[in-house]
């Protein structure tokens, strides 16, 4: 369990830095961390099994009186059959019904329908919907971006760049699988405040506990002292996530944590990483791991109110060493000079007082002008090099990225901003740390294209299978302003029955339900679909009678002329 540091964000020297079989370059700690995570059926109790080491989350089953009853699903139907198959081995009871802890790993459960051969209960948050939904429209590029960032996604198989582990799970998804296959199913019973349930003979407390998710839940199994959760994760609590995300406010979170330890649970089996069992045990690690994220937010706000600016407050802020007795509060997943700079942000927003900050230079701009001050191009360079040299690393990357980041930057000024990246990654603790450097290292080298990781990635079968507004009120975040000049004409789309609308006025557009539109676009939902991901153009489907026009044609391709979609102005 114990570690032989404290907790930092990467190391100065390379001291701790490890090369395994497969090439890979990476802190040490992270093969300790492939230990704890390794594939394996736990069973803390009687009647109780976790899944391990099967994609990014755990799948756990509990078992009543009346069957079993399984909690999340995975990434995806083909990860959910593989823990069916383990469980397979241990018990042949039927699951009997379905729990979700939140809303991220809830893609599999189609496999469990198929195995039971019919429909099942299934419970959860009245948010796990909507928040689905959040995901995979308006934000879905830069969400999209984060995930593949930080979870390794775009890393390859084999080399010095190989992932070891992504934190809370060996993957993302499981590579060996082949395909991922979603198979989410909505619940049908759905709760947004502490409740009772009556599953599979077994009684359920239900108490909200938002964690990185705001629908997440514990259940609790008074019968059999277990409680499961999305509160304690095998590592330090991700307060803020390097893919981006809300912000996770630590006292919601502790909350939860108390709640827990108010439980008096015999064993605690996570969304995330190994089971925990022994009554003493749980109350010494779970304060401990409670603890820690007080410390951060205790800290943060004390030294904010000193007059610490946000990058005072990444060198102020450090966990003391006895965190690091415990894998549970080490930096293995993200690391606390961010987690106390977002604490500061979700406070008090972006301005952290530094006059700097307040109406800063273009990007790009400000780099060329500190090149120049410093005496050039060359001399940055030779800066750089002499920083990674002395392991200064810090320093070398912000003169690095001085250089990648002006307007004329050279494929070497990339290189070089990537060389200090890879430090940083082979040196880190934090596998989202090591899995965002490496990824844009790649991309820095050239070897990994991201522009198709900046656009809506839209997909016929699923805009035809969802709402027709959802795709529709998605092309408000696409509006080019400098397109929509003087143009006010508000659209009504009408498809298969389903109608919503868009009103572009004052370079925006505004989100309707329709009613009142000067024009209304009609036809199939699949035309529509194959429109807005770019299979076919406006003027086609227009000219082959596919879309019609109801008021003036003109008005319609005028307005859908504003969007950052190529199939709508051609």
């Amino acid at each position: 369990m114990a570690t032989t540091r404290p907790s930092r964000s990467f190391e100065a020297t390379s001291d701790y830095t490890v090369q395994l079989e497969d090439g890979s370059r990476v802190h040490r700690d992270h093969v300790a961390q492939n230990e704890r995570l390794r594939p394996r059926l736990a069973s803390p109790r009687s009647g109780v099994w976790c899944v391990l080491g099967n994609g990014l989350s755990n799948q756990s089953f509990i078992e009543g009186p009346d069957g079993i009853i399984a909690i999340d699903s995975g990434e995806s139907q083909e990860e959910m059959a593989a823990s069916l198959a383990q469980l397979r081995e241990v018990t042949s009871r039927p699951i009997v019904a379905v729990l979700y802890t939140h809303f991220h790993y809830v893609s599999g459960t189609k496999a469990i329908m198929e195995e039971a051969g019919t429909l099942l209960p299934i419970y959860g948050h009245k948010k796990i919907d909507g928040n689905l939904a959040r995901a995979s429209t308006e934000i879905a590029p830069t969400y999209s971006r984060g995930l593949i960032e930080q979870f390794a996604i775009a890393l390859p198989g084999e080399g010095p760049d190989h992932a070891q582990n992504v934190g809370l799970g060996l993957y993302w998804k499981r590579p060996d699988l082949g395909k991922s296959t979603p198979g989410y199913l909505p619940p049908d019973v759905t709760f947004d405040e502490d409740t009772t349930l009556q599953v599979a003979g077994l009684t359920i407390e239900v108490t909200m506990a938002p964690s990185d998710a705001d629908d997440s839940v514990t259940y609790f199994f008074p019968e059999l002292g277990v409680a499961v959760h999305n509160l304690v994760w095998p590592l330090l609590f991700n307060i803020f996530a390097i893919r981006g995300e809300e912000y996770r406010d630590p006292n919601v979170l502790i909350r939860g944590i108390d709640h827990v330890l108010s439980l008096g649970a015999e064993h605690l089996v996570a969304t995330h990483g190994p089971t925990m069992s022994g009554g003493d045990e749980i109350i010494a690690r779970v304060t401990r791991y409670r603890d820690s994220l007080a410390f951060i937010w205790d800290q943060t706000v004390r030294h904010t109110n000193l007059g610490a600016t946000t990058n005072d407050l990444a060198h102020t802020v450090e966990l003391p060493a006895l965190y690091s007795e415990d894998f549970l509060t080490t930096e293995l997943y993200g690391v606390v000079e961010h987690h106390a700079r977002q604490i500061r942000s979700g406070l008090f927003g972006f301005f952290d007082g530094d006059p700097a900050n307040l109406f800063p230079v273009k990007t790009a701009l400000r780099s060329a002008r500190l090149i120049a001050g410093f005496g050039g191009e060359d001399v940055v360079r030779q800066q750089v090099a002499t920083a990674y040299g002395a392991d200064d690393v810090r320093w070398g990357i912000e003169l690095a990225s001085w250089l990648s980041t002006r307007d004329d930057a050279t494929s070497g000024d990339h290189q070089l901003l990537a060389q200090g990246l890879r430090l940083i990654a082979e040196r880190t603790t934090a596998a989202n740390i090591r899995s965002w450097c490496l990824t844009r290292a790649l991309v820095l080298e050239g070897t990994l294209d991201s522009g198709w990781m900046k656009v809506h990635q839209l997909r016929p079968k699923v805009i035809i299978a969802s709402p027709l507004e959802r795709s529709v009120h998605l092309l408000r975040v696409l509006v080019d302003p400098s397109r929509a000049e003087g143009i006010d004409v508000h659209v009504a789309f009408a498809f298969d029955g389903e109608t919503t609308g868009l009103h572009v006025r004052n370079a925006i557009a505004a989100p309707t339900s329709g009613e009142g539109a000067s024009v209304t676009l009609r036809g199939a939902k699949s035309t529509w679909a194959s429109l807005v991901c770019g299979k076919a153009s406006l003027s086609a489907l227009l000219g082959s009678g596919d879309l019609q026009v109801e008021g003036s044609t003109d008005a319609v391709v005028q307005a859908l002329s504003v969007f950052d979609l190529p199939a709508l102005r051609s």
